[in-house]
């Protein structure tokens, strides 16, 4: 979910649709950990080493807006590029710093709401990693709702649009997925970039509102930390992983309602920081 729509030879076009559009009400957790008003490419401080540009998040989140029950969307990436499924098992830095972002997320009464995960084409590009893919898929769901203590998180996952010659085998471990509360949600047909791998700006815009269709017919078990009375914002627990990119967003909040308006209505460079890398979203 880093993202790469409108990236052609390694430069971002710059076209942001109607439907990725910055919203007052969606925000993103920065790699320094401070909230800030969501703008694309969501990733950019997140995936540095390679050039971002849309991905499905800001989609998502603003087709989740429509929804009159979310009056905020936090939104934390963690995505990081051409990384196969074992670089985010327990104990890695990855996972170690996907749940580091994710317990961020719920200071001051945040909720996690979600984790959305699109990862997968590194591993479709070997046989040894495409057969052993279903089983450390589900053995990083269980470990971070565990590490999260959230038995019942809700993860929505996508099948590969795109992959390697051991792609059929990646897309039926994730399509058979059997574990509670994960949804799967298929990108097969969604039109690609001319590099073949990722999706177009639009087809990210497509997968965007398939995410968010998929979230809200999900009745969430939100992480939340009771010892704020403050009001919290909508977080979601975002990653997507695929050749060669993740994503990861986790929604978090602030303190109140007007302390959001000030940070973010005072805004006036982007948001861009530091390098950091997202959750599987």
């Amino acid at each position: 979910m880093a993202g790469r729509g409108g990236v052609i030879n390694g430069t971002w076009d710059g076209i942001v649709p109607s439907e990725c559009q910055p919203n007052p009400s969606i925000l993103r957790l920065t790699a320094g950990l401070t909230w800030v008003e969501a703008r694309e490419p969501l990733h950019a401080d997140i995936d540095t080493n390679k050039t971002c540009g849309i991905g499905p998040g800001m989609a998502f989140a603003n087709a989740v807006l429509r929804d009159p029950a979310f009056g905020i969307v936090g939104l934390v990436p963690c995505a990081v590029g051409a990384t196969n499924i074992s670089e985010w098992s327990r104990g890695t830095y990855l996972y170690t710093q996907l749940v580091r972002r994710a317990k961020a997320s719920l200071q001051h009464g945040g909720k996690i709401r979600a984790l959305l995960w699109y990862q997968g084409e590194s591993d479709s590009k070997s046989p040894e990693y495409a057969k052993s893919y279903k089983g450390k898929l589900e053995k990083f769901i269980l470990d971070l709702r565990t590490d999260l203590r959230s038995p019942m998180l809700p993860v929505i996952q996508v099948a590969l649009a795109s992959g390697g010659p051991f792609i059929k085998i990646v897309r039926e471990a994730q399509l058979g997925v059997d574990l509670p509360n994960v949804t799967c949600v298929d990108a097969m047909g969604l039109p690609l970039e001319p590099d073949g791998i990722h999706l177009t700006t639009p087809a990210q815009v497509r997968l965007g509102k398939r995410l968010a269709s998929a979230f809200l017919q999900t009745v969430p078990t939100p992480i939340s930390n009771n010892t704020s009375k403050s009001k919290p914002l909508t977080s979601y627990l975002t990653m997507i992983a695929h050749a060669p990119h993740v994503v990861v967003d986790i929604v978090g909040i602030l303190s109140t309602m007007r302390n959001i308006r000030e940070r973010t209505s005072t805004l006036d460079v982007p948001y861009v920081a530091t390098p950091f890398s997202t959750m599987p979203f």
